[in-house]
Order: structure tokens, then sequence, then C-alpha cells
């Protein structure tokens, strides 16, 4: 695989570009957005104006939290936050999967990581405009050499680790228009050498049940746009109770036990609108006990 097929979006954001405001759409805490921005802000602001030497800033902060929480799709959005700050008022984003970096061949992983790192993104933001990467599940590529005893070939994990390192180095003094927002579901997985050099790990945590309850409402009113009698739901306050049932899932389960719920009745999936409470509150009670037994059959098989 070339590295260039890495790249899976590389695109300009206008301040006042139009489009799916993923910012506002994705349910997070505000202070996770308020520390991601302001961090994106800073660094695309302070950094080519001080040395690396006196700030020691490498342009880059980590998102770690369990698996469906907005990682991706908050780091996805931020362009578009940071735009009407920068000159050009412009901002580029390029999205990263670096899964295909990772090769059985000896030193393949080295030369790929260094090559797209280290080279080929450098090359796509040389005209200097203020650039996020967003690096996807990075823990495949920045693994925790000190556990690299247990991969197959701990030698070239080493050898991938170390190029992301150099990597980033160099960027962080060469290149201070560039800003990284890792995405990671394992940070115990990620190398401490990379973690270190995250200006800012910042926790995406599971939603809390007003934060449920904002995610359940936010797809209700996206469907009663088609099918108004949902909207009823929405107002119902005993949609709050149904919330706390959810506690514990992530947003992207939460978002889909709705779907899994009109799916549940043939009368429900031919006409949405009939969809009741109850039916949203069995279901998203069944998804949670069906969590519950997953994890507790993982606790099982590891002890």
């Amino acid at each position: 695989m070339k590295v260039q097929e890495c790249v899976v979006v590389n695109d300009v954001v206008r301040h006042d570009a139009r489009g799916p405001a993923l910012w506002d759409e994705i349910i997070v805490p505000e202070e996770v957005k308020e520390q991601l921005a302001n961090q994106a802000l800073l660094s695309l602001l302070v950094r080519p104006r001080s040395p690396f030497v006196a700030t020691a800033l490498h342009g880059m902060c980590t998102l770690y939290g369990p698996p469906g929480t907005g990682k991706t799709t908050l780091a996805r959005g931020l362009p578009q936050q940071l735009a009407g700050y920068v000159s050009g008022r412009e901002v580029r984003l390029i999205e990263i999967n670096p899964h295909g970096l990772m090769s059985a061949e000896h030193g393949q992983s080295q030369q790929r990581v260094d090559e797209l790192l280290g080279d080929y993104l450098p090359s796509l933001a040389a005209d200097g405009m203020p650039t996020v990467i967003v690096l996807d599940e990075v823990e495949s590529m920045a693994v925790a050499r000190s556990a690299a005893s247990l991969a197959a070939n701990p030698a070239d994990v080493h050898r991938a680790t170390d190029a992301v390192l150099t990597a980033l180095d160099r960027n962080a003094q060469l290149h201070p228009h560039l800003f990284v927002v890792a995405t990671s579901n394992f940070t115990k997985a990620l190398d401490e050498a990379f973690l270190s050099r995250s200006d800012a790990a910042i926790l995406v945590p599971l939603p809390d049940t007003a934060a449920v309850r904002a995610i359940l409402a936010s797809t209700l009113n996206a469907l009663a746009e088609t099918y108004p009698a949902l909207g009823r739901l929405v107002d119902d306050d005993a949609l709050a109770e149904v919330a706390a049932r959810a506690v514990g899932l992530d947003g992207r389960r939460v978002r889909k036990a709705v779907f899994q719920a009109l799916a549940s009745t043939r009368a429900t999936v031919i006409e949405p609108g009939r969809l009741e409470l109850n039916d949203l509150a069995d279901t998203l009670q069944a998804v949670t006990d069906q969590q519950a037994m997953t994890a507790a059959g993982g606790r099982d098989a590891a002890q």
C-alpha cells in the first residue's frame, strides 16, 4: 500500500463554509471542545512566532476514551472552528488512516511511517496554510515499545514507533503550521514517548444522563423532519428517565439504539411515527444488558 492511499481526506475548510456542522452535532462536554479548540489555536498562532526550544510544543493533541464517544468526529469538525481566527480564514484538513502503514516485511513499516509523516504530509501543506492532521486510532503506529516483546516482530515495532517520534520532532521544528489530533481507544497501548509529545491529552468520556438524553433528542429530531410524530417523544419529560437506563453506553450505540427500537416491530418499520418511549426504553435496556454480559465474559476470559 502506498502512503498516499493512507490519506483519506485532504480538504480546505473555510470559516463560512456550509455543510454538516460536525462540531455542533457531536455531543460531548463543552469543556472538551473548549480545551481542544484553544489548544489547537494556541499552537497555530504561537508556534510560528516562537522557537521550539522555548515552547517545547509539538503541535499535537491526543483525544482518548472509549470507542464511539465522538473523538474522530470532533477532530474533523475542528478546522472550521479555527478558520475564523487564522490568516486567510482557511484551514486544511488532512485525515490519515494509518492501518495500511504497518507491514510484516522487515523494515517496511518504518520506511512507510517516515515517508508519510516526514515527507508526504508536509508536502501536502507546503503552502504554509494552517493544517489539522487527524491520525485516527494512532495506537496502530505508535505502539508501546515496552510491550513489543509480545509482538510478532518487536524490532520492527520499535523502528516504526521511533520513526513516528522522529517525524513529530522534525515537523514540530520545521512546520509549525501543522497541528496533529491523534485519537486513541487504548492509551495503554501507546508509547510513553509519544504521549509525552502531546501538548495535551484530553479524555472524551462516555455520555452521562444529560448527554444521552441530548443524543436521543438529536436523533429523534432528525427523524421527525420526515416522521413528525416522533417529535412528541422529544418533548416528553419521561425521555430523561429513558436516558438514565443507557448510561454506560457510548454515543454511537445510543444513536443506533433508536433505529434498533424502530426495527423491533414491523409496525414501526413501516410507520416510524408509531414508536413509543417504552419501545425505546426496552431496547436501551437490552443493549445495556448485552454490553454488561459481554464485559463480564471478557473479564472471565482474562482471569
